[in-house]
C-alpha cells in the first residue's frame, strides 16, 4: 500500500523570521485585543492612542510633566507630552524592537502601566504613517514610519530650543482598520479619567482642558450626581485610593484601576476591594451582614498603584496578581471602618440601606419559591430558546458567544437555520414585553416572557453569571420594532445595568434594501447606501424594501449575523443620567414628553 504524502516542500527555506513590527502586523490581536472600526470603545484604533497617552502619563507620575497636548484632526492624531523625552540615541529602537525601553527599570518608571515594551511598537506597526519627535535640553531627534517601516530619521539641535518631552504624531492603517471613525465621546471619556486618575495634571484635547484637583472624589460626583444616598466618602493613601457611595438603583458598579488603567473586566484588586468592603462594613456595625446587602446599590471607584502589575491581556481590562490581596483588603477594611466613625450620620443611613436590601432580598426569596416548581421546568428547557454549544465561559469559542433577542417566530425562523449553532442562540419573545420602569425586580417573577430571558442569560444572582459574551437586540426597524428595544433596555438599565456598562449590550443592524441585477446583489442599510447602489448598477435594478427580518430569506440572513455581522453597542456617558433618560421616556406620559414626540413627529 502506497501512503499518500504531502507534496508542499518543508525545509530550511519555510522557515520565516519576522521583524518585531511584522509580527505586530501580521497577528494584531497578539497586541491590541481587536481591530474594530471605531464603533466599539475597546477597538484598536482607541488602544494606539491610549498606549501614546499611557506613556505620556508615565512620565508624568515619575514627576515629570504637567501638561498633555492631544489633538484628533482628519484622522491623524497628535500627543505632546513634555517629560524627559526619550533618549536620543535610543529613538528608533524604542518604537520599533519590542522588550526595548525603560519601563524594566524600576528607578525610572515605579508605577507604570507599560512594562512589557511593546505599545509604542505597536502603534508603528499599526499605523499607515508614524512619526516621532523627541526633545532634550535643546537638541531633538525624529523618526518617521510608514506602515512600521523605517522612511528617514535625523538628530540635530534646534536654533529655536522646545521644552524637553515627546511628540507622536500617527494615522492607524486602513490597510487593516478598514474605513473607521473615531468615537469623540469615547476619546473624551479616557481622557476624563486621566484627569481623574492623576491630579494635578492637566490633559488638552482639541482645545478643551481636563482636569481634576479631587481624584476619584470628582470622578464618581461625576457619574452619580445627586441621587445618593449619602455624601461621597473619600480615602486616599499613597498606593490606595476609593470613593464609594450608595444610591437606590439595583445593582453595584465599580471604576476600577491599576497605575491609571481602566480595568473594565476588574480583576483581583476588585475582589480584594469587596472583600474589604465586606470586613470594615461587619466589624463596625458587629453584625454578620450578608455581602449582597451591604453592596446592593453601591457606586465605587478603586485605583491602586503597582510596581508589577500582572494584566491578563495586551489590552489590560483586567488585573492578574494574586499577591496583593492580603495587603489591599487589609487597607480597605480600615479605610471603611475609619470613615464610617468619623461619619455617623452616613453610617446610620448605610445601615437603614443594608436593612432594607435584606427585606429586599426576603420578599424576592419568598417570590422565588413560589415560582420553584416552574423554574424546574424552565431549568431543563426554557421556551423559546435556541441555545447554542458554547457558552461565555468556555474557552476562546466561547468568548465569541452570541444569544439574539428577536421579536415573534417570524424572525426567529430566519436566524435559526441560518445561525452558526456553536456560537449563536436565539431567544423569540411573542412581542412588546411588559414595561418595568418603577417596578420592584420580584415583578419579574410575574412575568413569565422576561423570567424566561433572565434565566436565559443566566443572570438571576449575579450578572456576572451572564451565559453569552454578547446579548444582541434584534428587532425591525420600524416604529414597533424601536420600542421592543426601549422596552428591552428599559428592564436591562433597572435590574441588570452592570450588562451595559460592562459593554455586553448590542443592537443588531440589518439590512433596509436590496438592490440587485442579474448579475450582482448588494445590500443596503440606508437610504444613502441604496441611492449609491442604484448609482452602480443603474436605475433599473430591482429594488427590495426589507419591512422586517422575517422577510429576509434565510438563506440571505447568514451574512448578516457572520463575520461581518454590523453591531452597534450600547453604550452611557455617565450612570446620573440614567434615571432621568428613564423616566422621561419610559415612565408616566407627562406633557413635556408628548410635547417632545409631537415635536419629532413634525420634524420628521
Amino acid at each position: 500500500m502506497i501512503r499518500e504524502t504531502n507534496l508542499t516542500l518543508y525545509d530550511e527555506s519555510k522557515i520565516t523570521t519576522l521583524s518585531s513590527l511584522e509580527h505586530i502586523r501580521l497577528r494584531p490581536g497578539m497586541y491590541i485585543g481587536r481591530l474594530g472600526n471605531g464603533a466599539h470603545q475597546d477597538d484598536g484604533i482607541y488602544v494606539l492612542l491610549k498606549e501614546v497617552i499611557d506613556n505620556a502619563i508615565d512620565e508624568f507620575l515619575m514627576g515629570n510633566g504637567t501638561h498633555i497636548d492631544i489633538t484628533l484632526k482628519d484622522g491623524t492624531v497628535t500627543v505632546r507630552d513634555f517629560g524627559r523625552g526619550i533618549p536620543l540615541g535610543k529613538l528608533v529602537d524604542c518604537v520599533s524592537v519590542i522588550n526595548t525601553g525603560a519601563k524594566y527599570n524600576n528607578d525610572v518608571f515605579q508605577f507604570s502601566v507599560g512594562l512589557n515594551g511593546v505599545g509604542t511598537k505597536a502603534v508603528n506597526a499599526l499605523s499607515s504613517r508614524f512619526l516621532i519627535r523627541s526633545f532634550r535640553d535643546g537638541e531633538c531627534a525624529e523618526a518617521l514610519f510608514q506602515q512600521g517601516v523605517l522612511v528617514h530619521e535625523k538628530r540635530e539641535f534646534m536654533q529655536d530650543a522646545q521644552p524637553n518631552g515627546t511628540f507622536v504624531e500617527f494615522v492607524p492603517d486602513k490597510a487593516l482598520f478598514g474605513a473607521y471613525q473615531f468615537n469623540l465621546e469615547f476619546i473624551e471619556k479616557r481622557i476624563r479619567n486621566y484627569a481623574y486618575l492623576n491630579t494635578g495634571l492637566s490633559l488638552v484635547f482639541n482645545g478643551t482642558l481636563y482636569h481634576s484637583e479631587h481624584g476619584l472624589l470628582d470622578l464618581l460626583s461625576e457619574e452619580t450626581g445627586t441621587a445618593n444616598l449619602y455624601a461621597l466618602a473619600y480615602h486616599k493613601a499613597e498606593r490606595l485610593e476609593l470613593a464609594f457611595t450608595h444610591s437606590n438603583e439595583y445593582g453595584e458598579e465599580y471604576f476600577s484601576f491599576v497605575n491609571g488603567q481602566y480595568t473594565i473586566d476588574g480583576g483581583t484588586h476588585l475582589s480584594a476591594f469587596k472583600e474589604g468592603f465586606l470586613k470594615g462594613v461587619q466589624v463596625f456595625y458587629k453584625k454578620e451582614y450578608r455581602s449582597e446587602d451591604i453592596r446592593e446599590g453601591i457606586r465605587a471607584a478603586l485605583a491602586i498603584k503597582l510596581k508589577n502589575p500582572v494584566f491578563e491581556s495586551q489590552t489590560k481590562n483586567k488585573l492578574g496578581n494574586s499577591d496583593i490581596r492580603a495587603w489591599l483588603v487589609s487597607a480597605v477594611k480600615s479605610a471603611v471602618e475609619d470613615w464610617l466613625h468619623k461619619n455617623p450620620e452616613a453610617a446610620q443611613q448605610i445601615e437603614q440601606k443594608i436593612m432594607a436590601n435584606e427585606r429586599l432580598r426576603t420578599e424576592l426569596n419568598q417570590v422565588k419559591k413560589e415560582s420553584r416548581e416552574a423554574a424546574k421546568k424552565i431549568a431543563l428547557k426554557i421556551p423559546k430558546l435556541k441555545d447554542c454549544k458554547y457558552h461565555l465561559h468556555d474557552g476562546l469559542l466561547g468568548e465569541t458567544s452570541t444569544i439574539f433577542i428577536t421579536e415573534g417566530d417570524s424572525a426567529a425562523g430566519s436566524m435559526v437555520s441560518s445561525r452558526d449553532v456553536l456560537t449563536q442562540a436565539i431567544f423569540s419573545l411573542r412581542g412588546k414585553p411588559e414595561n418595568m420602569f418603577g417596578r420592584k425586580k420580584a415583578a419579574i417573577y410575574k412575568n413569565e416572557e422576561l423570567y424566561n430571558m433572565m434565566m436565559a442569560l443566566g443572570i438571576e444572582n449575579d450578572p456576572s453569571e451572564l451565559r453569552y459574551a454578547r446579548v444582541v437586540i434584534a428587532t425591525d426597524a420600524d416604529f414597533d420594532g424601536f420600542h421592543i428595544r426601549n422596552l428591552l433596555l428599559t428592564f436591562f438599565l433597572s435590574y441588570f445595568e452592570e450588562l451595559v456598562t460592562g459593554g455586553r449590550i448590542y443592537i443588531l443592524e440589518t439590512p433596509l434594501f436590496r438592490v440587485r441585477t442579474k448579475k450582482e446583489t448588494r445590500y443596503c442599510y440606508n437610504e444613502k447606501e441604496r441611492n449609491e447602489a442604484l448609482a452602480v448598477l443603474g436605475a433599473e435594478s430591482e429594488v427590495t424594501r426589507f419591512k422586517g427580518l422575517g422577510e429576509i430569506n434565510p438563506t440571505e440572513f447568514g451574512q448578516f449575523i457572520g463575520a461581518d455581522m454590523r453591531l452597534v453597542p450600547v453604550t452611557i456617558d455617565t450612570l446620573r443620567t440614567v434615571p432621568q433618560v428613564l423616566l422621561f421616556y419610559m415612565g408616566k406620559n407627562t406633557p413635556d414628553r408628548r410635547e417632545y414626540i409631537m415635536k419629532n413627529l413634525v420634524d420628521a
